[in-house]
């Protein structure tokens, strides 16, 4: 096994995993030190030295893996690219045209997605659940729209302020459909002059909040599940070919040693 084979198995084992994983747990609570004023004004310094080791243990760590995959193997893999462009805005100089960035380093904290097996799969069924999730936002945005134009009419004249126009009225129905207030706050008000309004904002609600939404959950969760069994699948097909090559160069020994033998049928 050559020197870079070595880098390569070392950066899978659990022990550099884990010790990733608690870099970047420590480096988010030192961000969030940064924000406390009279704490920087005290220990300001070594605040910033702390967070100046944490990304140069991050900088080795993607050319530690970009020296043993290779660009190819490297970005070939999803989770590498995430971390690295989270690295490279980390690197990005904060000037004043881009202190934004300054904000944007505690992005780094999203690299325990990348290091932890559960977070990925949960990420990984929220991306393949995304084809599914279109066909019903498109449901949604049919059943808002259709929604907006009929209170802007029904209730536009008497309640501007929440149905003036299409923008407004969208809005109000995305409150309602949240359940935020929705009942004293808008429904109620609107049916003191329009008493059989709960005939549009009922239905609305069992619509949207309680069958489009749910769907969507269940898209997600159902996603997730396939993540997993996928995930399991190929940890079984892994064992399984590491096992059969064990057993193969078992075999190899056995008749090297005896003296020879034909083949394993």
């Amino acid at each position: 096994m050559n020197f870079r084979n070595r880098v390569g198995g070392f950066l899978d084992t659990p022990l550099f995993q884990n010790a990733i994983l608690g870099v970047i747990v420590f480096n988010a609570v030192i961000l969030g030190l940064e924000t406390v004023g009279p704490l920087m004004a005290r220990a300001g310094a070594l605040i910033t030295a702390l967070d100046k080791l944490c990304l140069s243990f991050f900088v080795v760590e993607i050319v530690a893996k970009l020296y043993a995959r290779g660009l190819g193997g490297f970005f070939r893999r999803g989770w590498n690219v995430f971390d690295f462009v989270i690295v490279g805005i980390s690197l990005v100089p904060t000037t004043q045209g881009l202190s934004v960035l300054r904000a944007l380093r505690i992005l780094r904290l999203l690299r325990v997605v990348s290091v932890a097996p559960s977070l990925r799969r949960v990420v990984e069924g929220l991306v393949t659940a995304l084809p599914g999730m279109g066909s019903v936002f498109l449901l949604m945005g049919m059943i808002f729209y259709i929604g907006s134009v009929m209170a802007t009419k029904l209730f536009g004249e008497a309640f501007p302020q929440w149905f003036g126009d299409l923008g407004r009225s969208a809005y109000s129905l995305f409150q309602i459909m949240t359940l935020e207030s929705w009942s004293m706050g808008i429904v109620r008000p609107v049916m003191e002059v329009f008493p059989y309004a709960w005939g549009f904002f009922v239905p609305f609600i069992m619509v949207t909040t309680f069958a489009v939404v749910n769907l969507l959950v269940g898209l997600i969760v159902n996603s997730m599940q396939d993540a997993h069994h996928t995930e399991d699948a190929e940890k079984t097909d892994t064992y399984r070919d590491e096992v059969l090559g064990r057993l193969d160069r078992l075999e190899e020994m056995m008749r090297a040693q005896s003296g020879g033998g034909g083949p394993r049928p």
